[in-house]
């Protein structure tokens, strides 16, 4: 380790010399409190900025140990620090000049939900932080200006630091108000499954977003308010009592008319799965964390799924205990999504009628009795769904707008009226009387097959650089293999989809081969990443990419959408 004098002297050397010359800056040098390791270096000021990372000893930062003792305070410590580090850094970003991304100081942008990332990584046991960001090394053209590197890595940083790393220097109950949302949130969470639910909405939450770009809470939205038929108190260890809606296992139908709220309700719900900060307005809305929506997904890969419980006896003779397609129709890939979503161990089921399959959602007396069942090998949900709850403990929520056909099998209808849920069972279970419910299924399906093992690709055995680029929430592109995510709907940061990315590549070269199913893929990728932390993802501390932590449900359905899964 070198000292920040050191340095100092190296860039006075090097200023003005042709950019590569930067690269003599790579190392790890001792400043005053903490450690800055230069990790990688760009090779040119139009490239990607480089990447550098604080070290700091959990007793020079200071924050008490009762603020990261477990998995959900130490998560909300460091989504803290790393908005409150982002903010730090805004105020100098690009204030060094020069060519391309020179003066670039950045580090990951959170959003509404609370993350775990590679940005900021607290040790659970010693409180010792590492911050990794990013520096546009500043350059005249594609000469060295070390002068303005001096600014930020001297001044800039160094003020950066002192401003939110160390506890002295944090709004101390700024810090306290997040940890205790964080076990609020932690003990909902535990609530569910002792109260049988499968979700709670608080009273007064904001549900509407700004905008269909903007993720903050619309303002002068109605605040939500449980039907009393519904409502759940429970006494918080930090906030005391909270009065909200409970969302009981079984079947719940979520009715009412266009725009009322429906599709807005389950959005909430969806996102549920993850905590959010104070101030979003969903952060007492809580969902099972397995839960996964489900939809149509046209065009999709399907490799070895056992979809027979939904489909069967095809036309072509198919087998569909083991089925495979490169483009699936709407019902295919539904189906294919509910199979894998219990393989990947979801409890609930979240369902819009406005982005399914009509003919795997339902079928109406009128087909049933023109098309024989005989002669149709699409078993819908509808003959599906109390078998997945009675038989395998899976509960669902659907938005209808328009079918009637589920009224009589759910258990608890809400109609969304101006944004306003009321419980109307009692009342749409009597007006279905006069309505004929459609005929099921006598014979129950048999258990879906999870066995498959996927061999390593080729392209993993023949080469150590493998090439990924994020695009966006959309998809991750590995060589020349786009894996699409664009309707993985609960994903809620890019840096996720990098993080699957890297998931993909990982499990290829080392946990792909042999008789390893997915479901052990996935979970030794979970312990590993639990014992060595998001960045053993990236395997060398010069290449940590920016990523956030998905659902073992996200890993599973991007190993299912990789076209390259060899099986």
């Amino acid at each position: 380790m070198q000292t920040s004098t050191e340095l100092r002297n190296l860039l006075k050397r090097i200023d003005h010399k042709g950019y590569p010359a930067y690269k003599d800056t790579k190392g790890v040098y001792q400043f005053p409190g903490y450690v800055l390791s230069i990790d990688h270096v760009q090779g040119d000021p139009f490239a990607s900025p480089s990447r550098v990372s604080v070290h700091m000893k959990g007793g020079t930062a200071g924050f008490p140990g009762e603020l990261y003792c477990g998995h959900c305070q130490k998560r909300a410590l460091q989504d803290y620090l790393t908005r409150q580090f982002h903010r730090a850094t805004e105020q100098y970003a690009f204030k060094a000049k020069g060519s391309g991304k020179s003066g670039l100081i950045s580090i990951s942008r959170c959003g509404q939900e609370v993350l775990e990332r590679t940005a900021c990584q607290v040790n659970g046991k010693s409180g010792d932080i590492v911050v990794r960001l990013e520096i546009g090394f500043p350059a005249n053209g594609r000469t060295i200006n070390a002068g303005e590197l001096e600014k930020i890595l001297f001044d800039f940083l160094p003020d950066c630091v002192e401003s939110t790393l160390y506890y002295r220097t944090c709004d101390k109950k700024k810090v306290r108000d997040v940890i205790d949302l964080a076990e609020d949130q932690q003990y909902i969470r535990e609530q569910l499954e002792v109260l049988g639910l499968t979700a709670f909405v608080a009273n007064g939450s904001v549900l509407p977003r700004e905008s269909g770009i903007s993720s903050r809470p619309m303002k002068g939205a109605v605040a939500f308010r449980s039907p009393k038929e519904m409502e759940v108190t429970l006494e918080l260890p930090h906030k005391g009592a909270l009065t909200g809606m409970g969302i009981r296992k079984g079947i719940t139908l979520i009715v009412g008319g266009g725009y009322h709220g429906k599709s807005t309700l389950l959005k909430a719900l969806e996102l549920g799965v993850y905590d959010h900060i104070a101030g979003d307005g969903r952060e007492y809305v809580i969902t099972d964390a397995s839960a996964v929506k489900i939809r149509a997904e046209d065009g999709r890969s399907i490799k070895k799924t056992d979809i027979s419980m939904f489909i069967n006896d095809l036309p072509n003779g198919r087998d569909t205990r083991g089925f495979y397609t490169e483009d699936a129709s709407g019902s295919t890939s539904q189906a294919a999504n509910v199979v894998e979503s219990m393989e990947a161990g979801a409890k609930t089921l979240l369902i819009d009628e406005d982005t399914s399959a009509t003919n795997f959602m339902i079928r109406d007396e009128l087909m049933q009795r023109v098309i024989h069942r005989n002669m149709e090998p699409i078993t819908p949900f509808i003959d599906r769904i109390r078998e997945l709850y009675e038989s395998y403990g899976i509960s669902t929520v659907i938005v209808a707008g328009s079918s009637g056909a589920y009224f009589h099998i759910a258990d608890t209808i809400v109609q969304m009226d101006r944004y306003v849920p009321k419980e109307i069972t009692g009342m749409a279970k009597k007006e279905a009387v006069n309505f004929p419910a459609l005929s099921g299924l006598e014979e129950p399906s048999k258990s879906p097959v999870f066995a498959r093992c996927p061999a390593q690709n080729r392209a993993y055995r023949s080469s150590d650089r493998i090439k990924m680029k994020t695009i966006g929430r959309e998809a991750v592109q590995i060589n020349r293999e786009s894996i699409d995510l664009r309707y993985v709907e609960q994903l809620t940061d890019s840096e996720q989809v990098t993080a699957l990315g890297y998931c993909v590549r990982y499990a290829e070269k080392h946990f792909f081969g042999g008789r390893t199913t997915i479901q052990e893929v996935v979970r030794k990728l979970e312990e590993k990443i639990e014992q060595d932390g998001l960045a053993v993802l990236c395997e060398s501390t010069s290449s940590v990419a920016c990523l956030a932590m998905p659902r073992e449900q996200e890993i599973f359905a991007c190993f299912n959408r990789y076209r390259g899964l060899v099986l």
